[in-house]
Formats: structure tokens, sequence, C-alpha cells
């Protein structure tokens, strides 16, 4: 299972790609998760020891030398479009709670040089897990669709736009949902998290109409209580918590693929 998850800062997005990619190795799955955000908090969210010294994907000048053919920092010369990237889960992932998790670092947007070595290689790699049918992943990305392009963006099983019961979540759930659409991806499906009574499910479902949700989940003191600690949030979510998250990607295993979401 390939899925993309993104939404507002603040809503929980880190702590459901970290839910998700738990319940799916519960199944017995091999999964990779990759941190895609510029603020990268996927390891410490999952309890690893020293985040901060983990270094982004971006930022392995002799990798990306080694990879691309060209120096760090290239521009508009010419590069490697096709590198070997099957090898880079296996040499920079880190084992979190049998969980292999890579930081990919920020990728450059159009008018900062976006067409360079850097961006390239995270495109490859990420490409070559969506096509890899033996391992499933986990793509915790920014409030956007940046990592993914009109060539890669079909593989996507799902984008999961994360939104709480809260007008300004709904409002980016909304934007993500027009940029995604504009790159053709037609799987998007919208979590509710942070839920604590009927009323916040009813307000999403009405805020974010004809949009499917692939689940709800409570909101939990325990997650907050673990990330405080250093824990992982996966050691401290309740009951309640983890069987959501089960529910939730039982539910998108279940989907026909390519299906029409929203």
């Amino acid at each position: 299972m390939k899925l993309a998850v993104t939404g507002k800062g603040g809503v929980g997005k880190t702590t459901v790609c970290a839910l998700l990619a738990k319940a799916l190795k519960a199944t017995g799955h091999d999964v990779v998760a990759i941190d895609c955000d510029p603020d990268s908090n996927l390891a410490a969210c999952m309890g690893y020891p020293h985040p901060e010294r983990l270094k982004p994907l971006v930022e392995l000048k002799a990798l990306i030398e080694e990879k691309m053919g060209v120096q760090p920092g290239t521009t508009g010369g010419l590069f490697r479009l096709n590198p070997f990237v099957e090898d880079i889960p296996d040499r920079y992932a880190v084992d979190i709670g049998g969980l292999r998790v890579l930081v990919a670092g920020a990728v450059k947007k159009g008018g900062a040089g976006c067409y360079c070595p850097e961006n390239a290689l995270i495109r490859a790699l990420i490409a070559h897990l969506l096509t890899d049918e033996r391992t499933d992943l986990v793509l915790d990305m920014e409030a956007g669709v940046e990592h993914l392009s009109r060539g890669t963006v079909r593989s996507v099983d799902a984008l999961l736009v994360v939104a709480d019961p809260s007008l300004r979540a709904v409002e980016t759930a909304l934007r993500i949902g027009e940029l995604a659409g504009q790159l053709g991806l037609r799987q998007i499906l919208a979590i509710g998290n942070k839920i604590r009574s009927e009323k916040d499910r009813r307000f999403l479902a009405e805020a974010l109409p004809g949009w499917k949700f692939a689940g709800f989940l409570p909101y939990d003191d325990s997650l907050r209580d673990a990330e405080m600690s250093g824990r992982s949030v996966n050691d401290g979510a309740g009951r309640e918590t983890v069987a959501a998250a089960a529910r939730i990607t039982g539910f998108l295993a279940a989907r026909p693929a390519g299906g029409q979401s929203t």
C-alpha cells in the first residue's frame, strides 16, 4: 500500500503517519516511512533518540554526487534523470520499532532552483518505492503535493488529508484537494483527527461535502504525553487510537485500486 499523508500544520499529520505505519507493520508488511516535510518531526514522533542527528538526504553531498553525477546545488545543468536508488533505504534508513524511516528534506519549489539534482534524487526514490510491490510506503508530506509529479501520482493508493475540527484545517484540506486534482490524483480521502465527540465528526463531514473519510481518530491525551516525554506515539497511543488506525488501514486495503474518492 502506498500512502501520502498531508494536512495543515498542527492537525497531527505526523502522528497519523506514525500510527498508520505501525498499523501496516502489524499486518506483517515491510514498511518504509519517508519524512518529506521541511519541518521534519517523524523520527522524533516515533521516539528516535537524537533525531536532530539524522541528516536529510538532500543534504548528503556525497550521495547526491554519487547518484546524480553532479555536485549538489547544480541547477539547469545535466545530471542523471534515472539514478539507481534501490539501495538508499538499506543504506540510509533508520530502524524504529521495525519500521524503516528516511528523512528526505525540503524539496525546493519553483523560482528557487527546483530543477536540481537534490529534487530529482528524492523524486526518483519516491517513484521507485511507489512501484516496489514488496514494500508499503507512507509519505509524511507538507501541506501540498510538491513531492508528487504527474508521472508518479497515479501510483499512490491514496492521498490522505488529515483535518481536525477547525475551519483552518478544513480550508487547507480544500486547497490540497484542488492542487491534487490538478495533478490528476483522484484517490483523495480525509482523515478526521482529534475527535472528541459526534459533533466534531459532523462538523468535518459537513465542512468537507462530497469527501470520503478513511476514518476518524480520537483525541488522545496519551499521545501528547508520549511526545512530551520523548517516547514514541506508537508506544503511548491508547487502545482506542490503535484500533482506529487499524480500521483505517483495513478500510484502505479493501478499496478498489484507483477508485475516485472526491
